[in-house]
């Protein structure tokens, strides 16, 4: 790599691209509002620095040498992207511009709340692409958020990470529900199940998504000084509810994401014998985004779809 001179400012360069183009020290000072003699000295400056004339005599006044001719494009290929550099940021125009948009979000999320971000950002940025990455616990989330290879991360923790900006999304009351014909379902009202019980029945629990974050649910019981009966953890959440349909198991979750099962499956739910927090739903993202104009745009349509689905 050629060694750049030292002091060589943008200034000059400017004077370079044109001289080149005005071919004529006169009108340059003119349009820089300098004396001819201060761009005459740039002029011998920017000789001294290249080796060559530049700008020589020709039959009707000044014209570039061969090598001048060779630097107009690459000076002004340097002021255009130096522009670039200090442009103030322009909102997103999301009709007509197109972005990748790169989002970390769980399966146990309301059913509807994923699909109606997607369709929001379809139908509000046709040209953009969506890409949604699943979280598990060998899933380092918060790096890859930290490194650009996730935009924004939709999840709850009792306690999100602190150096990352976050805001609320929606709120979940925690319940429970299991098969409606299980032995315990058909004797036992929906207000009437007992702690002892709660922790005594077989429970389905979904893998930990975040490595060092265990689950809203089993962290406070453990605060609490309690512990329930986990006899199996599964990593796909969306398949739990078929799961209870088959088996005596309990699943704890909220009142949003069972809606839908409840409607559509033999389930019964109950009000957990334990006050347990609501459970809240965020979007996490990175410093590096935060002032992008994409990415604000892009968090105001996750907030929407999340308002349309509390209204709902």
């Amino acid at each position: 790599m050629a060694q750049l001179p030292d002091h060589l400012d943008l200034h000059l360069i400017r004077i370079l691209y044109m001289l080149l183009c005005e071919k004529n020290v006169s009108r340059v000072a003119m349009k820089l509002d300098q004396t001819q003699p201060s761009i005459s000295a740039s002029l011998q400056k920017l000789r001294e620095l290249t080796g060559d004339p530049l700008l020589v005599r020709g039959g009707r006044g000044m014209v570039p040498t061969q090598h001048g001719e060779s630097l107009k494009e690459p000076a002004k290929r340097i002021l255009d992207e130096v522009g670039q550099l200090f442009l103030h940021k322009t909102p997103f125009a999301s009709k007509e511009e197109g972005r990748t948009f790169r989002i970390g979000a769980p399966d146990y999320l309301d059913i509807q709340f994923l699909p109606n971000v997607v369709a929001r950002l379809r139908r509000e940025s046709p040209k953009s692409r969506v890409i949604i990455h699943s979280l598990g616990a060998e899933v380092d989330a918060i790096r890859m958020l930290s490194d650009g290879e996730l935009d924004l991360l939709i999840g709850n923790w009792e306690q999100p990470p602190e150096h990352l900006h976050l805001s609320r999304l929606f709120e979940d009351p925690i319940i429970c529900a299991m098969r409606a014909d299980a032995p315990y379902a058909k004797r036992t009202g929906a207000n009437d199940m007992t702690l002892d019980d709660y922790l005594s029945l077989p429970h389905v629990a979904p893998s930990p998504t975040l490595p060092g974050f265990h689950g809203v649910i089993d962290t406070f019981l453990a605060q609490q000084g309690y512990q329930r009966n986990v006899v199996v953890e599964s990593a796909y959440f969306s398949l739990i509810p078929y799961m209870l349909t088959q088996t005596d198991m309990v699943l704890t979750t909220g009142r949003q994401y069972l809606r839908f099962y409840e409607r559509n499956l033999p389930i019964k739910t109950f009000t957990v014998p334990v006050r347990f927090p609501t459970m809240r739903f965020y979007q996490l993202w990175h410093e590096r985004v935060h002032h992008a104009p994409e990415h604000k745009w892009l968090r105001d349509q996750v907030t929407q779809a999340a308002q349309a689905l509390t209204a709902k």
